[in-house]
């Protein structure tokens, strides 16, 4: 595969299960909530480290990156640490400004029409997104970023979920390509739950009833 097919993402199949959760270690009273650990910790951290020198490869000295909240603000504080190192021990450094953006689109598992944007009003180049699905948030984003004319978007989403009309043309740099599963954990959640999580874990039924609004 060459590099711009590496940076569409790692495919999860459909037929996947997750690894059984007797092999990890978590939150004991999630015991009931998830069924596996979809992907581990660790393999998120290269994954995220590899994302990183897809970036540098791509800028030149400085970048503007902007964190979607809230879940995505621990792929994103990933991503900027690895930047920092891969500078530290390389003779190219980027330049790197945060700011956050908060979005809210969806209730219980299901995406909802309303979509709210709340952030800073300096924003450009480069966002980190935990998830993209249809497109439909990030398409209302890239709308908003763009009135603030930048030099150069680029997305970077850690996992895109496919669906159909998914929107894995939006997204420049992705972790994980993964079967429409609803997931929890680094920092992705279920109203507000399971974002102490460190793997990405699929929800049980039961925890879908136990934490539903």
């Amino acid at each position: 595969m060459d590099n711009a097919g590496m940076k569409k993402g790692i495919v999860i199949k459909d037929d996947w299960p997750g690894y059984s959760l007797d092999l990890f270690t978590y939150p004991e009273h999630y015991h009931e909530d998830i069924e596996s650990v979809y992907i581990p910790h660790g393999v998120i951290m290269n994954r995220v480290e590899r994302l990183a020198r897809y970036v540098m490869d791509d800028f030149e000295d400085n970048i503007m990156v902007l964190c979607v909240l809230k879940g995505g603000y621990k792929f994103c504080a990933d991503l900027v640490e690895f930047l920092k190192v891969l500078g530290r021990n390389s003779n190219k450094y980027l330049e790197t400004r945060v700011e956050f953006i908060r979005l809210k689109s969806y209730q219980n598992d299901q995406s909802t029409e309303e979509l709210h944007i709340i952030g800073s009003r300096d924003l450009s180049f480069l966002r980190g997104k935990a998830i993209v699905d249809t497109g439909k948030t990030m398409k209302a984003l890239l709308q908003h970023v763009e009135t603030f004319e930048p030099k150069m978007i680029k997305v970077s989403g850690l996992l895109v979920k496919r669906v159909p009309n998914m929107a894995d043309s939006l997204t420049d740099y992705v972790g994980f390509e993964i079967p429409n599963h609803f997931v929890v954990g680094y920092a992705l959640d279920y109203n507000e739950y399971f974002r102490d999580l460190n793997h990405i874990c699929v929800i049980s039924k039961t925890g879908k009833m136990k934490y539903k609004v």
